[in-house]
């Protein structure tokens, strides 16, 4: 049998991983899955599991050495193995298993080649770790960031871990904040690409190091590759130790400084 994925490059493997998942993701919508509960009021579904299998023979095929680390499937491969793919098969369930079709796949290499699809918009997003691009309709464009919008999604979802230092609810509720930005709340990390496209002005969420994240590695390295500006909602570097070896918590990305000096003000500020 002739490997079809023979020969591409780390940016075409992702692009082609994302697809396959997307087409799964497409396919299986308004049906009625079976769910399976993962605790805390969390579960996947039975796309999520499919989409992941289909992601996960694009990249064995083309990459037969290589380790993945799946969201439903864990880690699979070698544990020596150098490099690592990070699989999101379907970021956004809660809101595909209620109809609403706003979701990601999502697929990066660690500390390379990143993609994330759109199933619903057909649009793919991706970077090859210096230039990151968006192909619709089999035509490429660059991404540009911008904050023209003003438009701002706060992920809104539990853990809330920097409590009480930061609680994302109370950002809303400043004045500075909605003199200047207007909130959003998309609940999928596919908002990170719409940063990264000028379609949010930025984007912010708790947590801690996502870096190594399977939902955030992807939205990450577009971001970056995009000239966003990536920090935790501490300021420091994401997935990089910064002042005193402290590494990001969380993320603030913005699309470019001014905004996300505006953002960091607001946040600091728990008057």
């Amino acid at each position: 049998m002739i490997n079809s994925y023979a020969g591409l490059d780390d940016t075409e493997v992702a692009i082609a991983a994302v697809r396959a998942g997307a087409d799964v993701v497409h396919g299986m919508y308004g049906q009625r899955l079976a769910r399976i509960d993962k605790g805390a009021g969390d579960f996947a579904t039975a796309a999520d599991v499919e989409a992941e299998k289909a992601i996960l023979g694009v990249i064995r095929a083309a990459r037969p050495d290589d380790a993945v680390l799946g969201e439903e499937g864990g880690h699979q491969g070698s544990a020596g193995a150098v490099r690592r793919w990070l699989v999101d098969p379907l970021c956004g369930t809660l809101n595909y298993a209620a109809g609403t079709p706003v979701v990601a796949v999502n697929v990066a290499l660690r500390d390379g080649a990143a993609a994330v699809a759109d199933p619903f918009a057909g649009d793919v997003f991706f970077t090859d770790g210096e230039r990151a691009h968006v192909r619709h309709h089999g035509v490429d464009a660059r991404l540009v960031p911008t904050a023209a919008t003003g438009l701002v999604d706060v992920n809104l979802d539990p853990p809330f871990p920097n409590a009480p230092g930061f609680r994302a609810v109370e950002l809303l509720a400043r004045p500075g904040f909605t003199a200047r930005f207007r909130p959003r709340v998309v609940s999928t990390t596919l908002a990170l690409t719409w940063v990264a496209a000028g379609r949010r002005a930025a984007y912010v969420t708790d947590g801690g190091d996502l870096s190594g994240s399977v939902h955030f590695a992807a939205g990450i390295s577009l971001c970056r590759a995009a000239g966003c500006v990536v920090t935790g909602i501490d300021g420091a570097p994401v997935g990089l130790a910064g002042h005193a070896g402290q590494t990001g918590r969380g993320l603030v990305v913005a699309a470019d400084p001014e905004t996300h000096g505006q953002l960091m003000s607001q946040i600091r500020n728990r008057g």
